[in-house]
């Protein structure tokens, strides 16, 4: 390999950069109208832009990726995580074209990704399992009667897919329907699938993931352990390694099963095996990805090993530089910081970082996709960066963090580094450990406040086309927002903030896609009803009455919607509506 196109965006793409550089390859990177001048772009050998806004027209866009390789000779396509990185398709679209895939074949990837065929593997290598479905449910129905055979809590999971899009855990048989519609609609936006299958779900259970390597002389080595288990909406927020507060049998156990599922499924490169653990000591597989993790820092800081390294190594067909599991040295804490408001329910949010203080000192790791100035698009996940600290013992490593994010400072878009400093005073995170993967819906106890609501940054996308330079045609594409600008001759003027005054309005709570409606015009409804689902940022997010009333829906189902936006209006019952201010559907807005 000589020049590897990394088919992602932010962070973990300049993390791959930065690898490239360390092992002497080029690297290129490709970026969606929202990243156009992104850090990652900068720090790239070169950055070709893929002509599209939305991550259907960018990232997703295999054509588009395999085009960009072409254009600039890469020999090689690392995907990062995320978007393409687990998906066959794309990995044969690679090798097809000619050029090496920095990850698991083909036929591995659709085997572990397809959760049913994983579950088949692991039944048959003997790794500890809950029970579940033989295959995809058909209908939610058929999910109300395994939860009423086997009992709840019950985990609902996409087939195809991962990053815990697509999965629902049904505590209570009258939500087991509308979870289960959520799941498959979920599953189907981001994995263009929509097929789910359910299994008996540990309640309260730690999160466990073995990270694992294995090259194509049938060497496969479990690297180490992690502790996931602090998360918000399936979504993890701190991980560490190794996974601490383990009896040696249990470790021993998760070992074995991770290594000899990989083994059996003809595992290469770097993956990850991941296991529920409940509160009595059970162990079950939960699944593999079969990618980077995000939280792979914290193995390669208690480990030494530089695990994207090592992908391209055995990308090369190089042997793994490790036999055994290595003695864990020290210990290793992450933590994700997403924008987020964690005082209005962890809600994504969008802007400019208008100034951002990084941490520093002994044990200190800072990986970013962003600097002060950067914008956070709302069509793209809201993981912005990486603090990982590192110590000699735990004790130490939570003192060194308590340090390094009382100086972190991240101004003009909210994040989550209010939870990260309370989540270092809790004493089930510091002392005897009794975090799970709800602690923080059920048990976090912490009062944080909302942030302010960041300024509009106008919008994203480019004005392109192309101007003659030295008797050459060449594309060019400019901001709109700096069109504007140059049009008027003035500085454009701050937004005001977009939430309606009117009593009666329901607003959208976040930018993004209104994805349906949870009722019909003229029903009635309570405060804190579900009415509607917003899809932001890979996630979806329930929209509730405000108060008691008539509802009057004026966003189409399927529309954009900024912060702020009207999406209904709620009147009291017998007060007429008179202000008919609905809008168009999303195909005909501007």
């Amino acid at each position: 390999m000589k020049k590897v196109l990394i088919a992602n965006r932010g962070e973990i793409a300049v993390r791959v950069i930065r690898a490239c550089r360390d092992y002497g390859l080029v690297s290129v990177a490709v970026y969606a109208d929202a990243d156009a001048g992104a850090l990652f772009t900068e720090l790239a050998d070169e950055a070709l832009a893929l002509n599209g806004a939305s991550p259907k027209e960018s990232y997703l866009d295999i054509g588009k990726l395999i085009e960009a390789a072409r254009r600039s000779g890469a020999d090689a396509v690392h995907p990062g995580y995320g978007f393409l990185s687990e998906r066959a398709e794309f990995a044969r679209a690679v090798i097809d074209a000619g050029l090496t895939w920095i990850g698991p074949d083909p036929q591995v990837i659709e085997a572990l990704g397809d959760k049913l065929e994983a579950r088949r593997i692991a039944r048959k290598v003997g790794a500890p399992l809950v029970k579940g479905s033989d295959g995809p449910i058909g209908s939610a129905a058929e999910a109300l009667a395994f939860a009423r055979e086997f009992g709840l809590p019950m985990a609902i999971k996409a087939a195809h897919g991962g990053g815990g899009r697509g999965l629902k855990i049904a505590r209570t048989l009258d939500e087991v329907e509308e979870l289960f519609d959520s799941a498959t609609r979920e599953a189907l936006a981001a994995f263009g699938r929509g097929e789910c299958y359910v299994e008996q779900f540990l309640d309260r259970p730690r999160h466990i993931e073995a990270q694992v390597l294995a090259d194509r002389h049938g060497n496969v080595v479990v690297v180490g352990t992690r502790d996931c288990s602090l998360q918000r909406r399936n979504q993890k927020l701190v991980e560490e390694a190794p996974a601490p507060f383990l009896s040696d049998a249990q470790r021993a156990a998760i070992h074995a099963a991770a290594r000899d599922i990989c083994r059996a499924a003809g595992y290469t490169g770097a993956g990850t095996v991941e296991f529920l653990l409940s509160a009595d000591g059970l162990i079950s597989f939960l699944e593999v990805n079969t990618r980077l993790q995000v939280e792979h820092p914290v193995t390669e800081e208690t480990t030494g090993i530089d695990l994207v390294v090592e992908q391209f190594r055995i990308a090369e067909g190089l042997p793994l530089g490790i036999t055994e599991t290595p003695e864990p040295r020290g210990h290793a804490i992450e933590f994700r910081i997403n924008m987020e408001d964690p005082g209005r329910g962890f809600l994504p949010a969008s802007g400019e970082i208008t100034a951002m203080t990084v941490p520093a000192g002994p044990g200190i790791r800072f990986d970013s996709g962003v600097i002060a100035g950067s914008v956070i698009p709302p069509m793209f996940d809201s993981l912005s960066s990486k603090l990982i600290v590192w110590g000699v013992t735990r004790e130490q490593a939570i003192a060194r963090a308590r340090r390094a994010l009382s100086e972190f400072q991240i101004e003009g878009v909210p994040s989550v580094l209010p939870f990260h400093r309370a989540v270092l005073q809790e004493p089930d995170f510091c002392g005897p450990f009794k975090v799970h993967t709800r602690w923080i819906e059920t048990e976090f106890a912490g009062a944080l406040d909302a942030a302010p609501r960041p300024e509009a940054t106008g919008e994203a996308s480019l004005l392109r086309g192309k101007i003659e330079i030295g008797g050459q045609l060449v594309e060019i594409g400019i901001p709109q927002s700096l069109l504007r600008l140059l049009g008027s001759g003035t500085a454009v003027p701050e937004a005001q903030d977009a939430t309606p005054i009117d009593a009666a309005v329901v607003a959208a709570p976040l930018p993004g896609t209104l994805a349906h409606w949870a009722v019909a015009d003229g029903d009635v409804v309570r405060a804190g009803d579900v009415i509607a689902m917003m899809d932001a940022m890979k996630m979806e997010t329930a929209v509730t009455a405000h108060r008691d009333g008539v509802i009057t829906c004026l966003a189409q189902a399927g529309s954009a919607q900024i912060a702020g936006a009207a999406l209904a209006r709620i009147e009291p019952a017998g007060v007429t509506q008179t202000n008919n201010n609905r809008q168009e559907p999303a195909e005909t807005q501007a």
